[in-house]
């Protein structure tokens, strides 16, 4: 059973920080060859879901761990509040036509997983009712990687409220990022223990496909966990290039 609170936000201490950011260069160069062969050989399609409270860097992993790879291959989807056309249908009407098609990589920047999260933290949806979305959950997951090849990461970007609040308020007084400023997002880390005790009953319930929870204090440290993930992932693959076209 996963507890949050006694999960470090930060990277061990015996730790090389420059050591680490060079490996991260080595495995995001390496990255960019193994999407082209997965992308090639179109045998297997990867999910890669991001959740994590605000600014604990999901659009940076995204720009700095992806973004080398061929863009033709790479697709990004950030799932932000319904549309009344969406919420006409089923919660996952609006993710199931993003699932990734052979060869290519999809990631979710935030996911299928709001809708028992932000959900219930805000009431908007009963106990029960989440508890229906997590079979539902399940059962989508297990369809995407049992009858498409997919294979799915599920990344929870482990941030501490201490260092929420410092990017928060870099928002306010740094130029570069004041285009990210959202008054409501200090309103939303009020209610960081609730968001975390649905975050541990997601894990513990949604966990057939297991969470890597990774530390997000330090962005270097948070890149390299997932660029390793996804190397590891595809290196395990043993793909090869197709031969000539008969």
């Amino acid at each position: 059973m996963i507890q949050l609170n006694k999960i470090s936000t930060r990277a061990p201490k015996n730790l090389n920080k420059e050591k680490i950011k060079a490996k991260t260069a080595k495995l995001v160069a390496e990255l960019d060859e193994l999407q082209n062969l997965l992308f090639a050989e179109s045998k297997h399609s990867v999910l890669i879901v991001i959740q994590g409270m605000d600014a604990s860097g999901k659009d940076g992993a995204v720009r700095n761990v992806f973004g080398n790879m061929n863009p033709q291959g790479v697709t990004v989807t950030s799932f932000k509040a319904p549309t009344a056309l969406e919420l006409s249908h089923d919660f996952l009407w609006r993710i199931h036509q993003h699932a990734p098609a052979k060869g290519m990589i999809q990631i979710f920047n935030r996911s299928h997983y709001e809708d028992i999260l932000v959900t219930r933290v805000h009431k908007w949806c009963t106990d029960a009712v989440a508890k229906e979305r997590m079979r539902a959950i399940n059962d989508f997951e297990w369809l995407l990687t049992r009858h498409n090849h997919t294979h799915i990461l599920k990344f929870y970007l482990h941030i501490s409220p201490e260092e929420q609040k410092q990017r928060l308020t870099e928002r306010i007084h740094d130029p570069q990022k004041q285009w990210k400023y959202n008054e409501k997002d200090f309103e939303e880390a009020k209610l960081w223990k609730e968001y975390m005790r649905m975050y541990e009953d997601c894990f513990n319930h949604c966990n057939k496909i297991p969470w890597i929870i990774t530390p997000a204090d330090q962005n270097w440290y948070k890149e390299y966990i997932m660029a390793e993930a996804l190397h590891s992932l595809l290196k395990n693959l043993k793909m090869q290039y197709p031969g000539l076209k008969k």
